[in-house]
């Protein structure tokens, strides 16, 4: 008779107490070719960091993979390979049990190792969508996926992807004299779509880099938990977003403190907001207006206010009538105007 696959231990990586507790010693490093102000590359530095020496990095085809080779060149200090782009699911999964079966024959030592796949939004929520979730059906093995999310296609000229937000000028959606909005649909909801369609995955999140202890800390737990686990990262592009590179950091603030970004980890089933998106919840911080975000930002310059009004609109409602704000899409209670169930 068939068994399941026994969980291997993982490595105990406990969460930086303050910014003093972080390690020196860096993973990702010099000699990468992303733009200036590139909040891509600093997760991936973060990301690096977070996890330590004992770790193999797989990266899908995306800006990220062609920024980190170049020429014989790479940034990365830990064992790195590049994969295809829609298969960052299936060669995390792939590394892990292969790291089993050397183990179990004694060609390499036996010791946790972390696995770690990334991908942009184009590989992981919409091409790499199927293989992430075969991986997340898989509970015996220890990895995590990373999607680093600038909202677009941006390793071939800022095409619209998945979790390119409404109204949005990219190259597949300009705006023009005939129809203003090209892009109707809302931003795809990854993190909780892996969360509650795999209900044997431990840990999932989303982080920012403009927060970068907590971003790093989230790391080292979805490491050590066991199991898959997924990270979902906004990160702020000044090409694809057409931006001046010094307010990537305060645009990554800026979707968190407009309510557009929440931040919140569910482990093991249990639901956590932090930051200020836990305070926006508990009523202490006000959020601030979707205008103060979208109109730094030349992705939506050619936005009316009747465009960014509507924009608002449907933050408001994520946060006045979701049942949770940014993660369950259902209306906490049934609208006035519904007519009686016959």
């Amino acid at each position: 008779m068939s068994t399941f696959v026994d969980e291997k231990p993982t490595q105990n990586l406990e969460p930086f107490k303050g910014v003093k507790k972080v390690p020196q010693e860096e993973y990702y490093t010099s000699g990468h070719r992303t733009c200036q102000g590139c909040e891509s590359a600093q997760i991936m530095k973060l990301m690096a960091k977070a996890a330590g020496p004992r770790t193999v990095v797989l990266g899908s085809t995306g800006c990220m993979y062609v920024a980190n080779t170049s020429y014989y060149a790479t940034p990365w200090g830990v064992p790195w390979m590049h994969t295809q782009l829609g298969s960052s699911g299936s060669s995390a999964l792939g590394a892990a049990a292969a790291f089993r079966v050397q183990m179990r024959k004694g060609v390499m030592k036996d010791e946790p190792i972390n696995v770690i796949a990334f991908c942009g939004d184009g590989g992981g929520a919409d091409m790499g969508l199927g293989a992430i979730s075969a991986t997340m059906c898989h509970p015996d093995y220890n990895l995590l996926i990373l999607m680093y999310d600038n909202e677009s296609y941006a390793n071939t000229d800022i095409q619209i992807s998945g979790t390119s937000p409404y109204g949005v000028n990219t190259s597949f959606s300009t705006p023009g004299k005939v129809k203003r909005i090209m892009n109707h649909r809302w931003k795809k909801n990854m993190a909780p779509l892996m969360m509650v369609g795999h209900p044997t995955v431990k840990y999932v999140g989303t982080i920012s880099t403009s927060y970068p202890l907590q971003a790093m800390n989230n790391v080292r737990k979805a490491l050590s938990i066991g199991g898959p686990t997924f990270i979902h990262c906004l990160n702020p592009c000044p090409k694809g977003w057409d931006f001046d590179p010094v307010l990537s950091f305060e645009l990554g603030e800026l979707a968190v403190n407009t309510g557009i970004w929440p931040l919140y980890e569910i482990e093991c089933g249990k639901l956590t907001l932090y930051g200020k998106t836990k305070d926006i919840a508990n009523g202490r911080f006000k959020r601030l207006p979707v205008r103060d975000y979208l109109l730094k930002q030349g992705r939506f310059a050619h936005f009316i206010d009747e465009d960014i009004e509507y924009f608002q609109s449907k933050i408001d409602e994520m946060w006045d009538k979701w049942l949770v704000p940014g993660i369950i899409p259902l209306q906490k209670e049934i609208e006035a105007d519904t007519p009686p169930a016959r």
